[in-house]
């Protein structure tokens, strides 16, 4: 028989002594007495969650979360079904499941296992049931927007060679309309961007404009804006030295799998770029869970999966340990599971040959008991016990070990609506987000610059009916537009207010004139100086 104390770092206390610095996930040995913890010095290393449907890892997500913020360790994690909303409520003793939580504790020597909510921030990319998650297309980048779009590597390219330009000439891309501007005025200008970058292909710039229409059809186009999240409000500590849990509303996002899958890539990114290195610290500045992890990789480029590959090896320096949940760790690449050194494997089922095998290749990458069989132990662990390696001294793989994951102290499963409305008011973040902000960027000024250069023209025109110097300057500026629309199509287009809503032929007619030419000096003179 032992007790355990917990204490507000996270320590607790087998049989009088002391564990410090280490997650309590449950009971091992023989009488599940033996108590497993995840040391916090080592939680950096990335982890892995995985089990069939049904086996529990919700359950250990949950606990996890909740040894995290106790230790002041802040979270982040997706809740694909609703049921990580319970964090932010206190358990009952009135829960239909309350014997067998106090039974499960008593026999794993949990005897100080009490109830208490935790600190939560309800964040949701469609502003329903969260404060609102936005980024600029510019913080997204071409790269995970082609990857967003399903881009081929010709339309990949376009949208390299759009941010490039957007870039040099100082328009902001904010959201999509500034996206869409942006290629129209590329596809416009085509045969001379063409001369630097190699062909830009009217075909693949009507692609993406498609694919951009369906991202913003599925509500794609809220993700894109400002105000941008401010990572500083991921990774609060409450006064009473609490981490704040961030969840993200996932269950509608989950129509959208490969939206699901960028944003959280996108947000690993973000930390990557803007934390500081911090070596190996004593617990880690963020963890960040990512459920559904397979998404990630289906289907997915080489290069996108190298760029996983990369921020998983390299962010635990900056203090972020990222845990993959799936089903399966045949899920998650070679070489990104070889980071993952603290797991907890609930069972998997082995019904088909393919299914044995994934067996055999998930118990060979654990360090053997003596006492049992791995592979035999992941097949026939019960709902609520898994199989868990942690990193112990030096970072070397700890023994595999069959362990009864602990009961949760918050409430199991989703919160009502009213106390998820209450929640979010109360937050920190209440009223930061959920007004937009729309300020001038690439769109705005796109229009703003064609209908000057349109109004130009038509003063030009003006000016040439009674003949002299400015009726050259008219012809010589369309002479280099190669327009053959009349002077007074210029002028009735100009004057009749549709430049806002006909913006190809707006952005064509940015380039008639001398004040057209200087334009489009102004926007490519960068790129062509100095050849």
């Amino acid at each position: 028989m032992f007790k355990i104390v917990w204490s507000q770092c996270g320590d607790f206390r087998p049989e009088g002594k002391v564990l410090e610095n280490r997650i309590f996930l449950g009971g091992g040995g023989v009488d599940y007495r033996s108590p497993q913890g995840l040391p916090l010095n080592y939680a950096n290393r990335h982890g892995l969650i995985a089990g069939a449907t049904g086996t529990g890892k919700t359950v250990t997500l949950q606990i996890l979360a909740e040894g995290f913020s106790d230790a002041g360790v802040p979270v982040f994690l997706s809740d694909v079904k609703g049921d990580l909303s319970g964090l932010a409520k206190s358990g009952s003793p009135d829960f239909k499941l309350h014997d067998a939580f106090g039974s499960r504790a008593a026999k794993i020597g949990f005897h100080d296992y009490g109830y208490k909510a935790f600190p939560v921030t309800f964040w949701d990319i469609f502003a329903t049931q969260g404060h609102p998650v936005r980024t600029t297309v510019a913080e997204m980048g071409p790269l995970l927007l082609s990857r967003l779009l399903d881009l081929s590597a010709a339309q990949e390219g376009v949208m390299n060679i759009a941010f490039r330009v957007a870039d040099e000439g100082g328009l902001p891309l904010l959201d999509l309309k500034d996206l869409q501007a942006m290629l129209v005025w590329v596809g416009r200008n085509s045969a001379d961007l063409s001369l630097r970058y190699g062909n830009v292909s009217p075909r693949s710039v009507g692609a993406i404009q498609r694919a951009l229409l369906v991202l913003e059809n599925q509500g794609g186009a809220q993700f894109f804006g400002e105000p941008a999240l401010d990572l500083g409000d991921m990774m609060r500590v409450e006064p009473d030295g609490r981490g704040r849990i961030g969840i993200l509303a996932a269950d509608r996002l989950m129509a959208s799998p490969r939206l699901y899958a960028t944003f959280l890539l996108w947000l690993l990114s973000e930390l990557f770029e803007s934390l500081p290195e911090v070596g190996d610290p004593d617990k880690p500045k963020l963890v960040f869970f990512f459920d559904e992890a397979h998404l990630l990789f289906d289907d997915a480029p080489e290069a996108l999966v190298e760029k996983v590959e990369q921020v998983a090896r390299l962010i635990r320096s900056k203090g972020v340990g990222v845990y993959f949940v799936t089903q399966n760790p045949d899920d998650v690449p070679e070489d990104v599971l070889g980071q993952l050194g603290n797991r907890v494997q609930h069972a998997l089922r082995a019904f088909t040959a393919r299914d044995r095998k994934a067996l055999m290749r998930a118990a060979e990458t654990y360090r053997p008991n003596p006492r049992f069989d791995t592979a035999d132990a992941i097949r026939d662990v019960g709902v609520g016990e898994a199989v868990t390696s942690v990193l112990e001294d030096k970072g070397a793989p700890g023994i595999v070990e069959r362990t009864l994951i602990r009961p949760p102290s918050s409430w199991l499963g989703p919160i009502d609506p009213e106390a998820r409305k209450a929640v979010i008011a109360a937050s920190p973040m209440s009223g930061k987000y959920e007004t937009p902000v729309d300020r001038a960027s690439a769109h705005e000024m796109l229009a703003k610059r064609a209908e000057e250069a349109a109004k130009a023209a038509v003063r030009a025109e003006d000016k040439a009916e009674n003949g002299g110097p400015a009726e050259r300057e008219f012809n010589a500026a369309r002479r280099y537009s190669g327009s053959r629309v009349p002077r007074s199509s210029a002028r009735s287009e100009s004057f009749g207010g549709r430049v806002g809503s006909a913006m190809a032929d707006a952005l064509v007619r940015e380039i008639k004139g001398s004040t057209g030419r200087r334009i489009v000096r102004g926007l490519l003179g960068g790129l062509f100086r100095g050849l």
